[in-house]
């Protein structure tokens, strides 16, 4: 299995956009934080978070197909590969989430750009973020307008936990690399 490192290095390679690379770490420590919670394989989940966009910012029309040819060409586990195409899943694949891991990664993805924007407008960021804030501005349907909605939603059906306890959990998850998503109330000064 490709280590972290080389993860790191090949996201490097194929994104360039600092906004998607923060996107993708959040995914991954939030993905991350759930593996910790329910005794998975905490690396491998983490990269199918962190590399499950590879492709969006060099062929937006074929992700995630193109990053998963990657990825198998570079000899990534297939779990990871199965979770990075049921995340597109149905707009963009016909592979459903069936694993714990598609489920999880489908429910993180969406959920963990609202958490972030939600860092970005408060005084303290993600610091004293708790899971009502983060609703508030989930029925703001203008605030961090490119978050689908419909996905969060989905992605709650997929996880079967209780709204604020999922959000949470995100949150908990991004806590973890506050300093590289520059969300912290410290980021500010």
């Amino acid at each position: 299995m490709p280590t972290r490192d080389e993860a790191l290095a090949l996201l490097h390679e194929w994104v360039e956009n600092e906004g998607l690379r923060k996107h993708m770490y959040a995914v991954e420590a939030a993905v991350r934080h759930y593996a910790r919670q329910r005794g998975a394989d905490e690396d491998l989940w983490g990269l199918a978070g962190l590399l499950h966009d590879l492709d969006w910012e060099r062929h937006p029309d074929e992700h995630p197909h193109r990053g998963v040819a990657e990825l198998r060409e570079r000899g990534y586990p297939d779990d990871v590969i199965h979770a990075v195409l049921a995340h597109g899943y149905p707009d963009r694949t016909e592979v459903p989430p069936e694993t714990e891991l598609d489920r999880v990664l489908c429910a993180c993805d969406e959920l963990s750009g609202l958490v972030y924007a939600c860092c970005l407008v408060r005084p303290n960021g993600i610091d004293d973020l708790t899971p009502k804030s983060v609703v508030k501005k989930l029925k703001d349907k203008a605030f961090a307008a490119g978050v689908h909605r419909e996905e969060v939603a989905r992605g709650l059906e997929l996880i079967g936990l209780e709204r604020n306890e999922h959000i949470q959990n995100v949150i908990d998850g991004m806590k973890a690399v506050a300093a590289t998503l520059e969300v912290r109330a410290v980021d500010r000064q």
